[in-house]
């Protein structure tokens, strides 16, 4: 979305999941009502930065979007001959805006458990994030037609599945919260180091995940696992500024100037997990936090509590089981038992196949081998990575440490 200006762009995110809402309500059919909104949002964009911003521009997007929907009401209903009732349709003055925000019933509804997880993502960054779709192709780094069928295929199947714009209900909550805030997770992992290519950070997604996560804590401030989300998102992105050089180069985290890292945000994460942990029942999101927040803790690499880290890490295997919580773990039992010890619990973990040939196990086994005082493992262990992984800034730093030894 080229809007002109920074503030009317974030102005457009903001409103974007307030238009949606109030056309669904009114007309029904969630594909017509997002693809209204999205015309509504792209004629803002154009005329806002020339005519300036109007005086109540939430009213302004929905009155475009309404007039835009009602066109396509027009076009669906000729086609089927049903001019009378479309003319019947058509209010007069569109109704002004809700003060309802409906930001997080979108969210549910673009995270149905009907819809694959690429599919989640790409319709939650432009139903609720308001970005266009060559935004989100190019964050991805996938053709924009990728993503137009992504979108239209999830469109398609919240219509044949039948969803209708409302919470889901008490049985059902759970379950959707928790792809909700896994979607935010994956938008926000992406943005944070990036899978692919020649940047090692996407920070439009990234900002656009904790801000839906913000919005997200705002309604639900008394679900632990949304806190700790969010909690865990600042405290990482806190780091951002030091993770790479000004060559691009990625900077792990013993190297990083810790005067570089944004101290506001991990101050307000670690308030907001703390807060959590005492009100709430734990969860995977509230640990990865509180691990975040254990390395922010430390001003030197050397004060780092490794062995609290190392307490959390089982915790968090033991809630939340996966390939990456296990590499962590292992390089966690390192810092407290010594390089041998990971190094034979790393031995293990490649029996899951998961594991087995990931650019980041055999990174880890490389970190191991060096801190073990095994030069020459450690040298074609970073090698090896560097040819598996397809992350330009990570490959870089992979090689250079192998050539450092």
């Amino acid at each position: 979305m080229n809007t002109g200006t920074p503030a009317i762009e974030g102005l457009l995110r903001e409103l974007a999941p307030r238009i949606v809402g109030p056309l669904v309500r009114r007309y029904g059919a969630f594909d017509l009502c997002e693809d209204a909104a999205q015309e509504a949002l792209l004629a803002a964009a154009t005329q806002w930065p020339v005519d300036g911003v109007p005086d109540q521009p939430l009213n302004w997007l929905i009155t475009v979007a309404s007039r835009r929907r009602i066109e396509l009401l027009r076009s669906e209903a000729a086609r089927r001959k049903r001019e009378e009732s479309v003319a019947a349709a058509e209010p007069a003055d569109p109704a002004p805006a809700p003060q309802t925000d409906d930001t997080l019933t979108l969210l549910f509804l673009c995270c149905h458990p009907a819809l694959t997880p690429p599919s989640q993502i790409a319709l939650t960054l432009r139903a609720v994030g308001g970005l266009t779709t060559a935004e989100i192709a190019r964050a991805f780094l996938v053709p924009e037609a990728t993503i137009g069928q992504r979108i239209s295929r999830a469109k398609a199947s919240i219509k044949a599945g039948g969803a209708t714009f409302r919470m889901p209900p008490p049985d059902e909550l759970g379950p959707r919260l928790a792809a909700v805030l896994h979607v935010l997770y994956l938008i926000f992992n992406e943005g944070y180091t990036a899978s692919s290519g020649e940047s090692l950070h996407r920070v439009e997604l990234s900002t656009e995940a904790i801000r839906l996560t913000r919005q997200l804590h705002e309604q639900l401030p008394a679900e632990g696992e949304v806190s700790g989300l969010l909690a865990l998102m600042l405290l990482t992105d806190a780091r951002r500024p030091a993770r790479t050089a000004p060559s691009g180069a990625l900077v792990p985290l013993p190297e990083q100037d810790r005067s570089r890292w944004h101290r506001a945000s991990i101050t307000e994460g670690t308030e907001l997990i703390t807060r959590t942990l005492r009100t709430a029942p734990i969860g995977p999101y509230q640990l990865q936090a509180a691990i975040a927040a254990v390395h922010a803790e430390a001003l030197d690499p050397a004060d780092t509590d490794w062995r609290q880290i190392l307490v959390l890490y089982e915790l968090l295997e033991t809630l939340s089981p996966g390939p990456i919580v296990t590499l962590n773990r292992i390089v966690a039992v390192a810092m407290v038992h010594g390089p041998r010890t990971g190094l034979d619990r790393l031995d293990q973990a490649v029996e899951d196949p998961a594991l087995a040939n990931h650019y980041r196990t055999t990174a880890v086994r490389a970190h191991l081998l060096e801190l073990a005082g095994d030069t020459e493992a450690a040298r074609t262990a970073y090698e090896q990575a560097a040819r598996q992984t397809q992350s330009f800034p990570e490959r870089q730093y992979l090689t250079a440490r192998a050539a450092a030894l």
